[in-house]
């Protein structure tokens, strides 16, 4: 079981939208340089500076009694820990916001309530990814947490769910059983996170006592009532997979595996969930996929989301390694990147499988140091001594059309665009998106959030629009301006302007093919991966501006 917590870096919210002020909250004492000064820190590039620059404001603004700006900065702060998947460093933010609101009500309005109560759960479960919060303090934000929501409010199952998983962490299973039976069966609050993930968090507790049927059963009626999840349906197909293949599903396992990697393999935040790639590479018998994949994502090991996906990687490649060796694979070798000041390196198979494990080692030690038992050594432990359950089964192909993909065409085939066909094209991609009424396809990249939709008279226009998640004050109008014109200038795609908003700029980006003869989906294929290469990349340009 890893405890983990459903990804959000795929939502395709208004990156705005949690930082806006309230309308009905009591005036309070301002000052002026540090207001601007918030401002400047905001419109800051995502990078260390930008959080050295909030939490030094943070300090000045409570040195100087300007009390809201402090909550101001601290929210700030906590969005752009959690951007860079950081939220071990949650627990003082949210503590001291806490402590703000708690001695002044009037600081926040509900909506700003509501939120901190969520990141008051973000910080609680930061416990499960890192050993680097204390036990104690995070006890003490449960707690705290559990006072505010009620014994009998709509979050009661988000304490119960986070005492099961809590506990489950600390081996200590008995308890974890409990508060699962509190857990099980209900729908998040509204601090408790994506209901449409709920299940795939049971199913990998039920998964990590041995109860695999169970597991299955649990995703299988999360599937009878689909959640709009930007992370589903791959999360649920992990989570599913050791539990397929003990229970005498391989078949199901492999295509679950490889539809569901096409996705992660390219996901920063997805990283959690290699380890049972890996896994399921090692104990069903597919071993040399396990080395291609642990060789195509080893340079993530560098910058893990957090120290839990580390460790689990680790161990999983490791037992990768083991058994390749075993099968006569280990004269293999794999390239590491440089890192820091660590050089290239191509180790064998046995020696990559030596490091993982002095890394995998290291880090379930530090997590039983600070929980005060060998759990997370013994967990380890046994995954590595586990040896492949059947027989290898065929893989479907990595580009093979999933279900209801294709339309049955042939690739070459000329017909009108349809939204099934731009749907098609991003789910061979493995893709996650959402279609709204209008037909409009809307997903994010990275800092940017795209939409195609089928523009002209008869649809026959593939129209592919790019916003920046990064927005600019409208004082920076000129310079929005100028760096637009440079783009359009210089490069070829997208067609680059500014959206003003009144407050603020969104810069975005058009491309639009005329598709009045038809489009085959080897061409569309070919036209949604440039739309999206060149929409992020003039995103990332907007998020380097200064």
């Amino acid at each position: 079981m890893t405890g983990r917590e459903e990804s959000t870096s795929s939502r395709t919210d208004d990156p705005g939208a949690a930082r806006s002020g309230p309308a009905n909250r009591v005036a309070v004492r301002r000052v002026p340089a540090l207001v601007t000064a918030l401002t400047d820190a905001r419109d800051l590039p995502d990078g260390p500076g930008r959080l050295v620059a909030l939490e030094r404001l943070a300090e000045r603004a409570d040195a100087a009694g300007d009390a809201r700006t402090s909550v101001e900065a601290r929210f700030a702060l906590i969005e752009a820990y959690l951007l860079h998947g950081e939220r071990w460093r949650l627990v003082e933010p949210v503590r001291r916001c806490r402590t703000a609101a708690d001695h002044r009500p009037e600081l926040l309005a509900d909506a700003e309530a509501a939120l901190l109560l969520r990141y008051q759960r973000y910080a609680v479960e930061a416990l499960l990814g890192t050993p680097r919060v204390g036990l104690d303090q995070t006890r003490s934000l449960l707690d705290d947490l559990a006072h505010r929501v009620g014994a009998d409010g709509p979050d009661a199952s988000t304490v119960a769910e986070l005492r099961c998983r809590i506990a489950d962490h600390l081996g200590d299973e008995p308890t974890a059983r409990h508060w699962y039976q509190r857990w099980a069966g209900t729908r998040p609050g509204p601090t408790g996170g994506c209901p449409g993930c709920a299940p795939a968090r049971r199913a990998e507790l039920l998964a990590g006592w041995g109860e695999w049927r169970a597991a299955l059963a649990e995703l299988r009626e999360g599937a009878d009532e689909p959640e709009e999840c930007t992370d589903q349906p791959e999360r649920a197909l992990v989570a599913g997979l050791l539990p397929e293949l003990r229970a005498g599903g391989p078949e199901r396992a492999a295509a679950a595996h490889v539809r569901a990697y096409r996705r992660h393999r390219r996901e920063r935040a997805a990283f959690g969930h290699l380890a049972a790639h890996l896994r399921f590479c090692a104990l069903g018998g597919h071993l040399e996929r396990g080395l291609d994949v642990l060789a195509e994502q080893l340079p993530r090991l560098d910058q893990p989301t957090d120290d839990l996906a580390a460790m689990e990687f680790a161990a999983a490649g490791a037992l990768v390694c083991g058994l390749a060796v075993q099968a006569g694979l280990g004269g293999r070798t794999v390239h590491r990147p440089a890192y820091g000041g660590r050089p290239a390196t191509d180790p064998d198979v046995a020696s990559l499988g030596t490091l993982l494990l002095g890394v995998a080692t290291e880090l379930a030690g530090s997590f039983d140091a600070r929980n005060g038992t060998g759990h997370h050594s013994g967990r380890m432990a046994a995954w590595l001594a586990e040896r492949p359950l059947a027989e290898p089964v065929p893989l479907p192909a990595d580009d093979e059309p999933v279900e209801g993909a294709g339309d049955g065409l042939g690739e070459g085939e000329l017909v009108a665009l349809t939204v099934d066909m731009i749907t098609g094209a991003l789910d061979r991609r493995g893709d996650q998106y959402l279609v709204d009424e209008g037909g409009t396809v809307v997903g994010r990249w990275g800092a940017a959030v795209i939409q195609f939709r089928r523009a002209g008279e008869r649809g026959e226009v593939l129209h592919a629009r790019a916003m920046a998640v990064r927005r600019l004050p409208a004082a920076r109008r000129a310079e929005a301006y100028a760096f637009c014109n440079a783009w359009n200038r210089d490069r070829l795609l997208p067609k680059a302007y500014a959206h003003d908003l009144g407050e603020e700029l969104v810069l975005a980006g058009d491309v639009a093919t005329d598709l009045a003869h038809g489009v085959a989906p080897a061409q569309l294929t070919v036209l949604v991966d440039a739309a999206i290469a060149t929409g992020v990349a003039y995103a990332e340009a907007v998020a380097a501006l200064p």
